[in-house]
């Protein structure tokens, strides 16, 4: 079955960065658009950024505009979240998702990987 294993979260200090790696399988990697979603404790979940089949368009929630980017390689399945001048506001469960899109035919999730920002 399809799998989406997200990886690189942790702890790190406000002001610091990380880059969240999401890697899929068993799907035609190039035809979805890829997003990253977090939830934060006790809150419900929230589009974080979208990148589409072959990368030529990019979207961001206004409040990580600026500090996060999105990136794919199709060659290696992998899509990517690079997180600069992180908050304590973005501490979240980062989860990986893939759809076909405009008729979201198909959907798939990741597990999820914990962010934590704190000093």
């Amino acid at each position: 079955q399809v799998q989406l294993v997200e990886s690189g979260g942790g702890l790190v200090q406000p002001g610091g960065s990380l880059r969240l790696s999401c890697v899929a399988s068993r799907l035609t990697f190039r035809f979805y658009v890829m997003r990253w979603y977090r939830q934060a404790s006790g809150k419900g979940r929230e589009l974080v950024a979208s990148i589409s089949g072959g990368g030529g368009i990019t979207n961001y929630d206004d409040s990580v505009k600026g500090r996060f980017t999105i990136s794919r390689e199709d060659a290696k399945n992998t899509v990517y979240l690079q997180m600069n001048s992180l908050k304590p506001e973005d501490t979240a469960v980062y989860y990986c998702n893939a759809v076909l899109l405009p008729t979201r035919s198909a959907e798939y999730w990741g597990q999820g990987t914990q962010v934590t920002v704190s000093s």
